[in-house]
């Protein structure tokens, strides 16, 4: 029987859950986007939510439904879905010490749904709640996501015909604007500022002479640079976490 205040499998997962709830909302109209883009591109209804239930990767998507069926090498295309996803390497070097708690099998499908918003909020249970995720409030909050993302897709690749131009009305800016607005939620930890800085400055620079979607990786490498020397080997990390229902 649980002590009154101590976090339960359902009550770890029913605030994931929630959690999930405003990341939808960013997240449908990005995952229609998709759908609408991967029709126009001479994919099938059905192609397209495989690709999003297999990739889940978002933009690296839109790149790779760019590419298809233009003279580019095949190497190319998914090097270019490599450098759009590399962000993903970073994510799991940051939360996979906590992941590493966890059986085998539930790091893996953890690693799968680890996509951007899913990174910031297991970030800021870290950094600003001082508790690691847990295996049930992870899903609690992915799975949501997930399936929302696959449904949004079907929508966009069903109904994206009926709207000629999508990106004229900013439907892709919206999830971009919602993971800016997370990360502005870690302002307060040290180096912020120069790392950010660093990371963005890199990528415009890249963005320019390099061209997309290299920016994306150059400025992550950028950022993890200036990291790296301003701390100089120490380990930044929150070292007080409380680690009670971690392995829920």
């Amino acid at each position: 029987m649980a002590l009154e205040g101590e976090a339960t499998p359902r009550s770890e997962f029913l605030e994931g859950a929630a959690l999930s709830a405003p990341i939808i909302i960013g997240v449908a109209p990005f995952g229609a986007l998709f759908g609408m883009i991967a029709v126009q591109n001479g994919f099938s209804v059905w192609e397209a939510v495989f690709m999003s239930a297999t990739i889940y990767g978002g933009a690296s998507q839109l790149v790779g439904v760019d590419m298809f069926g233009t003279n580019v090498a095949p190497w190319l295309i998914v090097l270019s879905i490599f450098a759009v996803n590399f962000r993903h390497v970073l994510y799991s070097a940051s939360v996979g010490r906590y992941f590493a708690r966890w059986p085998l099998l539930q790091q893996a499908i953890a690693y799968f749904l680890l996509v951007d918003p899913t990174f910031a909020e297991s970030e800021r249970r870290i950094i600003v709640d001082r508790r690691p995720p847990s295996f049930v409030w992870y899903m609690g909050m992915a799975i949501p996501i997930y399936v929302l993302w696959l449904v949004a897709t079907w929508v966009g690749a069903v109904f994206g015909p009926l709207i000629p131009n999508a990106h004229a009305i900013g439907l892709d800016f919206i999830l971009p604007i919602y993971f800016f607005c997370m990360v502005l939620e870690f302002r307060a930890r040290a180096n912020w500022l120069p790392i950010a800085a660093a990371s963005a400055l890199g990528s415009s620079i890249a963005f320019h002479t390099i061209g997309s979607p290299w920016h994306i990786s150059i400025g992550a490498i950028a950022g993890v640079l200036v990291g790296a020397f301003l701390l100089g080997g120490r380990d930044n990390g929150p070292a007080d976490i409380d680690t009670t229902g971690a392995g829920l």
